[in-house]
């Protein structure tokens, strides 16, 4: 039987022109349209030495960053992250370790007894995961880092902050952005274990504003090789200000500030020691409960004293490793306005790698974001870059020159001082 063309082109006439399906195809088309503009090149702001060792060991950061094109706008990157993101399996070696106030920190260690790459355990490379405000090691950004760090080789231990990682609080002490005190007797002991082994330093959201701010304080001495952090708060006080916003404080605010209620809540009995324990649980804000409990407890005259000393953008010019910094500029916990872009520029060691979109530790991308992301891909690359690759990134980062010249004073006030003795 024949058809003519005719036919054939007013038969799909009739199918093209019904309404469902010009709905589809208009609503495929602006979907396509809009994701094709979502889609676009991250800003890297450092060095042209820093920038040029990461476009070869880091090739991610040179590459379009598309996200989720049914994920618009950076609150929807967060929650369907903290919904729908997979959870990669990992077991976990417990060790409990004591502190100088009398006080005990969780670690959960990934031996990883099986590298290939590094067999022998005292030189195997170890990554240092610090998570964020209420996390643990079961967050699923933590388990696909520790999968990413194992799968290359390395060794991983998770830092929890007290009181969140199952164990007990043996004294009235827990955490802030601002007290790095359990970090370095943290490095102390991982080095203490392993002293040939390198350590790099990974801190997500406040997990990163704690790093940032350790290893600023610490500067040459801090144990670690480098660092990066994700969706790091820049300054803690406009962050607060944001996280406040009303759909933000719907979203994020209430449930975070729910999650700190029931850390009180459960250490109650020790904590209520030093703090007016019913009180605090009537914080309906993170601000509120850092002003009755955070800064109580850490001796802080206001959440205000307590949000400047830890907001760690001003104090990068005193970290002495490479870091590496990623942000999105639709985060609602982390304004764009607060991102210390010209302050980087003048840094030698530091990156600042910032995504249009991507929300507060999300950056999904593909149809059914499940698996790894952006900043799981990125976290993988530079873990890699760092370890395989020591000598090449000192020199990027001007690291060698800053050692050899204080070699140099080092050597010079010596000579002066044996002169004098003779």
């Amino acid at each position: 039987m024949y058809i003519s063309s005719v036919e054939v082109w007013r038969t799909y006439w009739e199918y093209v022109s019904r309404p469902y399906t010009v709905f589809i195809c208009s609503v495929t088309a602006a979907l396509y349209y809009l994701w094709g503009r979502k889609c676009q090149t991250p800003a890297l702001i450092c060095s042209e030495a820093f920038s040029a060792f990461l476009h070869k060991h880091c090739p991610v950061v040179a590459e379009r960053f598309c996200p989720t094109p049914w994920c618009w706008g950076g609150r929807v990157q967060t929650l369907v992250c903290a919904l729908l993101k997979s959870r990669p399996p990992v077991s976990y070696r417990n060790e409990l370790i004591r502190t100088v106030d009398g006080g005990q920190i969780s670690l959960d260690w990934v031996d990883n007894h099986t590298s290939e790459t590094y067999p022998e355990s005292r030189t195997r490379p170890t990554v240092l995961i610090l998570p964020g405000l209420t996390g643990n090691s079961q967050q699923s950004y933590v388990l696909h880092a520790v999968s990413q760090a194992t799968r290359w080789g390395y060794r991983c231990v998770v830092f929890n902050n007290r009181g969140v990682g199952g164990e007990e609080l043996l004294t009235p002490v827990t955490y802030c952005a601002a007290n790095t005190s359990d970090l370095e007797r943290v490095v102390q002991h991982v080095k203490g274990l392993y002293p040939q082994a390198p350590v790099l330093g990974a801190g997500v959201s406040l997990g990163g504003m704690i790093l940032l701010n350790y290893l600023a304080r610490k500067r040459t001495e801090t144990g670690m090789v480098a660092g990066i952090t994700i969706s790091v708060a820049w300054d803690a006080l406009k962050s607060s200000d944001s996280m406040e916003e009303p759909l933000n404080w719907l979203l994020f605010n209430k449930h975070l500030t729910n999650g700190l209620r029931q850390k009180v809540t459960r250490h109650r009995k020790i904590l209520e020691k030093v703090v007016d324990v019913d009180y605090v649980l009537k914080a309906r804000t993170i601000r509120e409960f850092d002003e009755r409990f955070t800064s109580h407890l850490f001796g802080y005259k206001s959440c205000v004293d307590y949000y400047r000393d830890a907001s760690p953008a001003k104090k990068l010019h005193h970290t002495a490793v490479p870091i590496l910094c990623l942000n999105a500029a639709d985060d609602p916990f982390s304004p764009q306005s607060t991102f210390p872009v010209s302050i980087v520029q003048t840094l030698p060691n530091v990156a600042l790698l910032l995504t249009a979109h991507g929300g507060h530790i999300a950056f999904l991308q593909g149809l059914f974001p499940r698996g790894e992301s952006y900043m799981e891909r990125l976290f993988g690359q530079f873990v890699q870059a760092v370890f395989e690759n020591p000598r090449d990134i000192k020199r990027a980062c001007g690291i060698e020159k800053e050692e050899l010249s204080q070699y140099h004073s080092d050597s010079k006030e010596y000579s002066i001082r044996d002169s004098r003795n003779q």
